[in-house]
């Protein structure tokens, strides 16, 4: 008796998934915060016109930083660049259940 067994098929490399962080910089106080969170970015994007297109938005009053879609590759590469504080993943959280359809909220967790 044979018995054939399925040989497991070869995973392709994984495409790595983006996912929205937070990244918070120590901005010089002259720097234009955009524009800095910009130059920022661009090294690890490779141009200044991605890191615009990536960048989803610009926190400059309570705290100086971005939120942009990354890789893990890119988070780990930004930690590295000069000025950047720290990069964390944006998390939605409950806040006391979903009485009436909207207690979510969107907030950063570990904010300095």
């Amino acid at each position: 008796v044979q018995i054939a067994m399925a040989a497991e098929p070869e995973q392709a490399p994984a495409a790595q998934e983006a996912a929205v962080h937070i990244v918070y910089v120590d901005r010089p106080e002259d720097a234009d915060p955009e524009e800095f969170h910009i130059r920022t970015l661009a090294p690890v994007l490779g141009s200044e016109e991605k890191a615009r297109g990536a960048v989803l938005y610009h926190y400059k009053h309570a705290a100086s930083g971005f939120s942009a879609k990354l890789t893990t590759e890119q988070v780990e590469d930004l930690k590295k660049q000069p000025g950047v504080l720290q990069v964390v993943p944006s998390q939605t959280v409950q806040l006391h259940g979903n009485e009436g359809g909207h207690a979510k909220t969107t907030r950063t967790m570990g904010l300095m």
